[in-house]
């Protein structure tokens, strides 16, 4: 039979659109409510026309699928960049810290995602939604919704408890699952959402509200719980790696009669005349179909005494590294002026206590840590260069913005004074200075401190009641400016990548039980556990490179990120 060119022509086009038509009837989307198109093209800032019809709003989720969810990561701000990359244990490539192009280049090489998996990941949103949650979060969402739940209420059996009424839940609620509403985060405060943005090093969203917070915690919760889970795998592995370096150890401590007796006893041949490395390659071959061996149960005693209870002390030792940015929070803020610590409580709602003294004033500070800054405040032109603030009074017909030789702290006061009018006044005035602060905000934080002079930053830095000492340098003023705006601005510094540097730190932790382990092992194992120790040093080593650098340098991260 022959075939015609244009038939042949016809045949491939056929296919090619054949293969496009099934990816796209498999896109997740297709089966979303037009409330879910919407939400999801809100919650990752793609304007849409209202009214609208739904195969428009589906259409514009479809265009901006593969740069908001398949490679998020061109959106990032550089801090998120280099979190991404240190989760991985990849290093920032020197002189590109800033560079968010260079950045973003990096974090491609690494990324792990195409527009189908991410596709098929909204096919079960139930799989994955809780992995982030807390155990008293689960724990609220089985008890607001009457789900019973095997005692005692562990973490996987809560997790199974929410999974499988998941969709039941929506379904009584009449909400829909696909993409969930605030529904599902009802029973979170803000400062419960705040806290899950900061420990991810997701940077929050500022001014905030309760319904930007959830927005930025459902468009990080998928990116959030691979990251875990890659984490944990990596964690587990090296691990192994690390037991398994241990039972290599105990063979090769073996003479080559003891190897020989182990061979017999287990049944196993050994050719006549095999050397020393043959009978070790032997040994190897047979000891994992094999059980009661005294490799096996060797290895295993010696495992086991190193690692006994480690979930509960490992649990122990995050929590520690947990509370590390926790600690340099409470510590900073106890230096701070009563005009910072006041202004801190009023940018997110809580009542000053009035004639407080200082001691007060630092509580509450520190009990509000993670509850996210509401709305516009007289100090948001906190950090504004002069540039920025001459702007916006000129923006406000302010003859301050004409003053020559004005300085920063004269331009920052009429700044606050202006503010202070419209919002006194309210109306149109208002309306209109707060359309400007958010077009402005995020183009005045960009730059911050960048081009501020040492005079500016002292003085700032004063304004915190923070000492700088004679002969700190621009560098160090900068660092110390933009640590306290940090804690001013989101209480907690949004710690880069923390949830991760502490699941990279529980397998370091555990190959430190295990040198430990095996150290008070060598008492009682005699030459077997001598030697076995110096294998698990090598193993650890081998183990922790192939653990994507495995909590080796956290001490350095928490250090850099405080």
């Amino acid at each position: 039979m022959r075939f015609s060119l244009s038939s042949i022509l016809l045949v491939a086009l056929a296919a090619e659109s054949t293969v496009a038509s099934s990816w796209f009837s498999k896109a997740a989307y297709n089966k979303w409510h037009e409330t879910e198109l919407e939400r999801w093209l809100s919650d990752h800032n793609v304007p849409y026309p209202t009214p609208a019809d739904r195969k428009d709003l589906e259409n514009l989720v479809k265009t901006n699928w593969d740069s908001k969810v398949a490679k998020p990561y061109a959106d990032w701000e550089p801090a998120q960049l280099q979190s991404y990359l240190k989760s991985k244990g990849t290093e920032v490539k020197k002189g590109s810290e800033s560079n968010k192009q260079s950045l973003v280049s990096q974090v491609q090489g690494l990324w792990h995602e195409s527009a189908d998996t991410a596709s098929n990941s909204y096919n079960s949103v139930k799989d994955w939604i809780f992995d982030g949650w807390t155990d008293s979060q689960l724990k609220s969402f089985l008890d607001r919704h009457d789900i019973p739940a095997p005692q005692p209420r562990k973490r996987d059996t809560m997790l199974a408890a929410a999974r499988s009424n998941y969709e039941t839940v929506a379904k009584r609620l009449n909400q829909a699952a696909h993409y969930p509403g605030d529904w599902l985060y009802e029973s979170w405060s803000e400062s419960d959402l705040k806290e899950f943005l900061d420990e991810r090093g997701v940077p929050v969203p500022q001014p905030s509200t309760r319904d930007k917070l959830i927005a930025s915690v459902r468009r990080n919760s998928r990116l959030s719980a691979i990251n875990a889970k890659e984490s944990a795998a990596s964690a587990s592995s090296a691990a192994k790696a690390a037991k398994e370096s241990l039972s290599d150890a105990l063979l090769e401590s073996w003479s080559d009669s003891k190897i020989k007796e182990w061979a017999d006893s287990n049944g196993i041949k050994v050719p006549q005349g095999s050397k020393r490395n043959e009978l070790i390659a032997l040994a190897r071959k047979h000891r994992d179909t094999l059980t009661g061996d005294k490799v096996a149960s060797s290895a295993s005693s010696a495992y086991g005494a190193a690692t006994s209870n480690v979930q509960d002390q490992y649990n122990t030792v995050t929590g520690q590294t947990q509370s590390a940015g926790g600690d340099a929070f409470n510590e900073a803020v106890a230096s701070w002026s009563d005009s910072r610590l006041k202004a801190f409580l009023d940018a997110r709602g809580v009542p000053v206590p009035q004639g407080g003294k200082k001691d007060e004033l630092v509580k509450q500070v520190r009990l509000n840590k993670h509850k996210a800054a509401t709305g516009f405040s007289a100090w948001t032109f906190d950090t504004w260069t002069t540039e920025n603030l001459k702007k916006w009074l000129s923006s406000q017909n302010n003859k301050a913005a004409k003053k020559s030789g004005a300085t920063r702290d004269e331009l920052f006061k009429q700044a606050q004074d202006s503010y202070a009018s419209a919002s006194k006044s309210g109306g149109n005035n208002y309306a209109s200075v707060t359309s400007y602060l958010a077009s402005a905000t995020d183009a005045a934080k960009d730059s911050t401190f960048d081009t501020w002079s040492d005079s500016e930053l002292k003085s700032y830095l004063d304004s915190y009641g923070v000492p700088n000492y004679q002969g700190s340098s621009t560098n160090e003023l900068k660092a110390m400016a933009r640590r306290n705006a940090n804690y001013f601005r989101y209480g907690t510094s949004t710690p880069q990548g923390t949830l991760f540097a502490r699941l990279q730190a529980g397998a370091q932790w555990v190959f430190d039980q295990l040198k430990i382990g095996v150290s008070s092992g060598r008492q009682t194992a005699g030459y077997e556990g001598e030697k076995a120790a110096d294998g698990v040093k090598e193993g650890v080593t081998t183990a922790t490179h192939r653990a994507g650098e495995a909590g080796q340098k956290v001490g350095d991260k928490v250090k850099e990120e405080l």
